[in-house]
């Protein structure tokens, strides 16, 4: 019998009989009630309303779920407003904008790139890493050498913006190890989950990761299974805020697993929040956030810190929602 045969067996094995195994996925179908019929597309923080926009231009028309997510972190890739994501994000301690990308489809095929330099669209590289190699991750000359010759074309970074906001906080903070801040305007990432009318899950999650951080540093995003993980079983999962204390839980992963034992999203998401609190004996600018979709639409997040919110897009519905939160700030 496989593992995943084995959800929740001491409590219903009795009941179903040991000569009767099931998917996980067959239990979890019993544990929950369905909520939203069609198409869903959820995105952290308030940049995902235009990110939604791009994803329904492809689910409104039928199309799946992967090109939606794909099409969602475009939009935000190209934001020359944003400074936590893309080609407008802040460099790290020596001035080098570096981006981090992954995506997975509902076959759990995914696709990841991270340290990435001067290429727009970190996502779309990551998606031909899941499509054309046969690897998972490529990072750093490597993954640019591989952009290079799958054809993406290079830009120039980082803008001028954003090169006068790094000299002035250059000048003022000369320790290597000075800490950025996290919050509502560093939270580093826009993760993007989306189902299709196929009932099909897919995720997406892009960055330009912690602003002035150390050079070579890799948060969470482009990990499977820590900023973002899917599993068509049973739902979706991403991360957003302190990349090094989702990574140690591995974040997503456990949400999915959670909501694998009958959890919902929000539970699931509010029990990883606390196993991360749990971890840390200090909690200052600990800000870590998750959102979940499962396969009946039912969708919701959680966080350490309030400010955390997503924008959802369904048949219905269109704009933000704020996640309950741990403690206030």
């Amino acid at each position: 019998m496989k593992r995943r045969t084995l959800f929740k067996f001491g409590a219903i094995g009795g009941l179903l009989g040991i000569s009767q195994p099931a998917k996980a996925s067959e239990f979890f179908v019993n544990s929950v009630k369905p909520s939203i019929s069609g198409p869903i597309v959820l995105s952290t923080w308030s940049h995902g309303i235009e990110a939604n926009k791009g994803a329904w231009e492809v689910l409104s028309e039928g199309g799946n779920a992967l090109d939606a997510v794909e099409k969602a972190a475009r939009v935000t890739e190209s934001d020359r407003t944003n400074r936590s994501v893309g080609i407008s994000g802040r460099p790290d301690r020596d001035g080098h904008v570096t981006l981090d990308a992954c995506i997975m489809n509902h076959q759990s095929k995914c696709g990841s790139v991270g340290f990435v330099e001067g290429y727009e669209h970190p996502i779309s590289i990551a998606r031909s890493v899941m499509e054309n190699t046969q690897h998972v991750m490529l990072v750093g000359e490597g993954a640019e050498d591989y952009a290079k010759w799958m054809g993406f074309k290079k830009i120039k970074s980082p803008i001028e913006e954003v090169k006068k906001d790094y000299k002035q906080w250059r000048k003022e903070n000369k320790s290597l190890f000075e800490k950025p801040q996290i919050n509502h305007e560093n939270h580093d990432t826009i993760g993007i989950i989306a189902m299709d009318e196929n009932g099909n899950l897919s995720g997406a999650c892009t960055t330009s990761g912690w602003a002035y951080k150390l050079h070579g540093r890799l948060g969470d995003s482009p990990i499977i299974g820590a900023g973002l993980f899917v599993d068509n079983e049973v739902g979706a999962a991403v991360a957003t805020g302190l990349g090094e204390a989702i990574i140690r839980i591995a974040g997503s992963h456990t949400v999915v697993e959670l909501m694998r034992n009958g959890m919902s999203p929000e539970e699931a998401c509010k029990t990883a929040v606390d196993r991360i609190i749990a971890k840390h004996d200090d909690l200052t600018g600990l800000q870590c956030g998750f959102l979940a979709l499962n396969k009946h639409g039912e969708y919701g997040g959680y966080s350490v810190y309030n400010g955390f919110n997503f924008a959802l897009k369904t048949n219905d519905f269109e704009g933000m929602k704020d996640a309950p939160f741990n403690r206030k700030w």
